[in-house]
Formats: structure tokens, sequence, C-alpha cells
């Protein structure tokens, strides 16, 4: 027994060193990060590992489009673990994207990062940009967790609470027109009366990484279901058809640009919606045809969306009346700048960009239609940093916009 224990007691004594032979500094270095959590509602689907100067890189997984070379990552939304007060310093890769077939970067763009403590309260920072189309930002971590976004999140579970708030209100009807590639319904909120002498439609959300789309809409659907006079004769004078995430597979995968079958909700609208691989955009489209049978062609048409210069996307297809749309839209612009704050203006000379929904609908439907980009880094007319609190404010200044548009432009 003795002997037992003398072997027991040797090989103890010649474990222990190497259990703790870990340097005292590299263990605490390596705990300033325990781990990148992409298990969150919406995350990011990524890859990362340290760099040789400490800095984490972060692998940015690509979307990719069905049957062409186009491909985007862009969709930024993690948690950080690790230890309170440590300083952490990302680096964004894999931002190489090819749009419309042609090669480009989404760095120029990643001019700021949105973080949170708790995932309810945000701050905006900006990022700094290296060579080779990599973006950096050093962070310090709050608590022992830390969320990170490209701004801030609106996810499916913001939706249903906007949903539930339309659905119970008188002044709303919520339309299920159908469902995404994997079954999850798309819903119409209609406000105002169904009989008003005009109507407008918008949609956000169909490239999932653009959060502030959304956000916008949540602020228009506030304001116009509000119980307050003004609210009262929007309600009167003109419908407003909003369909407030169009990818909603896109947003609870994590996505950047297309939908799970790999295409482009703002694309192909010069034609019919292929009902197999974009159920979203043929439900969309049937849902339109038949307002149009009943007599109820939109008066305008606005497609939401984020990127890094926040333009009017005004598309030109050969049509009877493009001069004249032009005009409108110029009063449509002029009306924006006098009564939100938007600032950046529009696309100009022969700019055209085929198969958009502003493109589209202008060319098949007649519809005055057009591509709203928001800048998604900065407010110009706040001189802020995009937030949520902003888009809201936004969404909420534009009924004022409709109602002096549509009484005051002629067709």
């Amino acid at each position: 027994m003795r002997r037992v224990s003398l072997a027991l007691a040797a090989l103890l004594v010649t474990t222990v060193p190497v259990v703790s032979a870990q340097p005292p500094a590299a263990a605490a270095t390596a705990a300033d990060l325990a781990f990148i959590d992409t298990g969150i509602e919406n995350a990011s689907p990524l890859w990362y590992e340290r760099g040789e100067d400490g800095a984490y890189l972060v692998h940015l997984l690509y979307d990719h489009e069905r049957n062409a070379p186009n491909r985007a990552a862009g969709h930024i939304h993690f948690r950080l673990v690790g230890r309170a007060g440590a300083r952490l310093t990302l680096e964004f890769v894999n931002l190489d994207n090819v749009w419309n077939g042609r090669p480009g970067s989404v760095a120029p763009e990643l001019k700021t990062i949105a973080t949170s403590a708790d995932g309810e309260l945000w701050t905006t920072v900006p990022t700094v940009a290296l060579p080779g189309n990599r973006v950096r930002v050093t962070l310090t971590m709050p608590g022992d967790t830390l969320y990170v976004a490209r701004m801030q999140p609106y996810q499916l579970s913001d939706l249903d609470r906007l949903v539930t708030k339309a659905r119970g209100s008188a002044h709303a009807e919520v339309t299920t027109i159908g469902t995404t590639v994997q079954g999850r319904p798309l819903e119409i909120v209609r406000i105002g009366r169904e009989d008003a002498p005009h109507r407008v439609f918008l949609r956000a959300r169909a490239h999932p990484w653009e959060s502030g789309s959304s956000w916008v809409m949540q602020g228009l659907v506030d304001r116009l279901l509000r119980d307050d006079a003004e609210a009262a004769r929007w309600r009167a004078a003109f419908t407003v058809y909003v369909l407030p995430m169009a990818n909603k597979d896109g947003v609870a995968r994590g996505g950047t640009r297309f939908n799970v079958n790999g295409k482009d909700l703002n694309r192909n609208w010069d034609r019919p919606a292929d009902p197999v691989l974009v159920p979203e955009n043929a439900a969309l489209e049937r849902w339109l045809e038949a307002l149009i049978a009943r007599g109820r062609r939109p008066d305008l048409a606005i497609e939401l969306h984020n990127d890094g210069r926040g333009l009017l996307h005004l598309s030109r297809p050969p049509v009877p009346g493009l001069t004249e749309h032009l005009a409108r839209m110029a009063r449509f612009e002029a009306i924006l700048r006098a009564r939100t704050w938007f600032t950046e203006g529009h696309t100009e000379g022969d700019f055209r960009n085929s198969g958009t929904l502003g493109d589209g609908w202008l060319e098949r439907y007649g519809i005055d239609a057009l591509v709203h980009e928001l800048n998604a880094n900065w407010v110009e007319g706040r001189k802020a940093y995009t937030s949520a609190t902003l888009w809201q404010e936004y969404g909420a200044s534009l009924p004022a916009v409709f109602e002096e548009y549509l009484r005051t432009t002629r067709r």
C-alpha cells in the first residue's frame, strides 16, 4: 500500500507544473475576450481569430447571389463576452463585395459601429479605415458583455411588437399577403381610410442589414396611429400601406443582401416575379395588381434602404411621361428637405438601376416610385450619428411630407 501511495504522490507532483505552465500575463490577455457570441437573434454569420498584433480579426461570411458573381458581407451584429474593463480591437475583414457584377468594397461605407452593454441602449462610435479594405474599431468592455452592430438592430421580435400594436388599433388593418421562402408571414399594415383619395406605399428591409429602414417604418406607423387631430386629418386624406420587413428570412439568419434562395429582392422588378425563387416579391406583386384592379393604384411608392451616401435614387427608364415624373420627384424632394432632416439629394444625369422596385414599378405600372437610401453613418441634417431615435423621428415626419406632396402635385 505504501509503494502505491508513494507512486501516486510522485505522479501528482509531476503533473502540477504542467497545469500551471502558462505564463500569468498570457493567461490574463486571453481572458480579455472569452468568445464572440453569434447565438443571439439576428447575429452575423462569422468566424474570428487573433491577429499577430493582438487585434481580433472578424471574418464576416458572404451572402452569394444565385447564378451571379455578386456577393455581400456587411451585416454586423454579435455579442462580445470577456473581462470588464478590457480594451479590445476588432478588425473587420472579408469586405470585398461584388455589386451588379462589379467588384467593390463596403469598407469605405463602414464608418461607424453601434455598441450596447445590454442590447437596449446604443452608442455610436467611429471606425478607423486601414489599407486593404480593412476597418478597425477599439472598444472598452463596460461589463462582461458588449453588443456590437452596424446600426442599432431591428429584429423580428421588434416587428412582431409593431404588428401586434397595429392589429390592436382601430386606425389600422394588417393583411398577410403571402410568406417568405421559409414560411414566415409577410404583413402589410394599412393605416387610413381605405377609400381615401390618395395612397402611398412603402417597403423596407429588402436587404437584411439595413435596419435603419425598419426603424423609419416604426416611426411612421407610430405617428399615424396616434389619437390626435393631425393624425386623424392624415388618415382621412390618404392611405399608407407599409411592408416593414420584406426579407424576414434574411433578418432571422443575419444575412446581408439576398433572400435564402440567393435572390436580391430589389432586383428583377422589370419582369413578373418567380413565385418559387422570390415568393416575397411574387406575393407583393399579386397584392399590388389586385389593388390596381380595384382602382386603388398608389400615387407614390418608396423603397427604403441604407447605404453610405443617403441619396434618392431616381431611375430613368424609357417610359412616356418621364420628364413629368422627374418633375414630380423634384417636388417631393423639395418637400422632404423642408419638412424633415433629409439633405443629401438625388442621383444625377441619366442614372438608371434597372430592375429595382423604383424603376420596375414606374415602368410596369406607371407608379411614381423611387428608392430612398438613408445614410447608415451620419445624419447631416442633425449633425449627428445615426440612431433608432433619429430614424423614428424621420418616419414620424413623413406624413406631413405626404400630405403636402399629394395636395399640391397633380398627375
